[in-house]
Order: structure tokens, then C-alpha cells, then sequence
């Protein structure tokens, strides 16, 4: 973007330049410099305008393929986070289901350890 702004800064000043340049050193009459100054400043500006025509539609085009690109982006962000939520949420129950489990087989041992203790207390 940068650039095509120095080129049409650059074509600007140049084309002045050379105009005014070449109208004063032409052997005219004023009245014909000055319509001739005329002519090369709306040749200019039409030139200028282009250029920044064009420059303002490649903007546009970057601008627009950018944000294509992170909503896309954005799609995707979204759909990986709601996989790993997904995951969470299974790997949480199988935890709780683990924990459970472990809790049953430890009370089942305490209570295996307390009846083999009462066992061997009632034996003489």
C-alpha cells in the first residue's frame, strides 16, 4: 500500500513538474500556456484519480480477503474449542466414574479388613 502511494505521490510531482517546466520554456503566448496549463493539471488529476482508484480497489480486495480469512480462522477456533470442551467434559465423567469405583473397592477392603480382624478377635 505504501509504495503505490509513493508512486502516485511520485507520478504527481513528476507530472507537474514536467509540465509546468515544459509550458514555461514553450514559446507560447500566455493566453495558449495557460490553456495549455489547463489542459495538463485536468490530464493530471484524471491520472491521479485513476491511480488512486485503483489503489482504493486493491485496499478493498485486500481488506475483504483478510476478513475471509479470520472468520474462517475464527470458525475454526470456535469449532476446536467446542471438540476440546466436549473432551473435558468426557474425560471429568470417567474421572468421577473412576473415583467411584475406587471408593467402592476401598470400602470394600475396610470392610473385608474389619470382618478378618472380628474373625480373628472371636477365635480362641
Amino acid at each position: 500500500m505504501s509504495k503505490n502511494c509513493d508512486f502516485i505521490a511520485g507520478a504527481i510531482v513528476g507530472g507537474l513538474v514536467g509540465a509546468v517546466v515544459g509550458i514555461l520554456f514553450a514559446p507560447k503566448s500566455g493566453k495558449e500556456t495557460r490553456e495549455d496549463l489547463g489542459c495538463k493539471t485536468d490530464e493530471l488529476l484524471a491520472k491521479a484519480k485513476e491511480e488512486y482508484e485503483v489503489a482504493a480497489a486493491k485496499s478493498k480486495k485486500t481488506y475483504e480477503t483478510a476478513m475471509e480469512r479470520l472468520k474462517h480462522l475464527e470458525k475454526k477456533f470456535r469449532e476446536k474449542a467446542d471438540d476440546a470442551g466436549e473432551k473435558l467434559e468426557e474425560l471429568t465423567e470417567q474421572g468421577k466414574e473412576t473415583l467411584q469405583e475406587g471408593k467402592g473397592r476401598l470400602k470394600r477392603a475396610i470392610e473385608a479388613g474389619v470382618d478378618a480382624f472380628k474373625e480373628e478377635q472371636g477365635k480362641p
